[in-house]
């Protein structure tokens, strides 16, 4: 009998910057076909080149840039940071979150989201944000798994 595939999450390392290019690339993508991910990849996706920001990330203490991994394999990543509000106060963001298409429903997405949000409780944030596309069912219920609800609703209207 095969032993069960084993779901992990561990910070990345300069070692890792090829293959956080690669799925930051495929998260872009991805996001850019959903409802809403036009605007998205215009207005707050990451530009490129991608690995610069990757980079400076890495090495930034108000970053925290972690890998999933099935096996040892790099499956996921994510990445959260600290906003240092005008009030004193620190909020998390999670600004990317990811997990090929193949490995989902593993559990690698629930690993690095629960690493992302102790790092952020760790830095002495009050709450966590992150970002939902509207009519992501999935990722919403995700979400809200780990406690995130809606705080705002951005609304647009394209013009000709």
């Amino acid at each position: 009998m095969a032993a069960a595939a084993e779901e992990a999450c561990r910070p990345a390392a300069e070692a890792d910057l090829p293959r956080l290019v690669e799925l930051a690339g495929a998260a872009i993508d991805e996001l850019r076909a959903q409802r809403g991910g036009a605007v998205w990849a215009r207005h707050a996706a990451r530009r490129p080149p991608l690995l610069p920001a990757l980079v400076d990330e890495l090495a930034s203490p108000d970053h925290h840039v972690v890998v999933g991994t099935l096996d040892d394999t790099v499956m996921g990543y994510g990445v959260a940071r600290v906003d240092h509000l005008p009030d004193g106060g620190r909020l998390g963001v999670v600004t990317d979150l990811y997990t090929e298409s193949g490995a989902r429903e593993l559990g690698i997405g629930e690993v690095t989201m629960q690493h992302l949000v102790d790092w952020c409780a760790a830095q002495g944030c009050f709450g966590v944000d992150s970002l939902a596309l509207p009519g992501d069912r999935q990722t919403k219920n995700f979400f809200e798994s780990f406690g995130l609800v809606a705080r705002a609703i951005v609304v647009h209207r394209s013009l000709p």
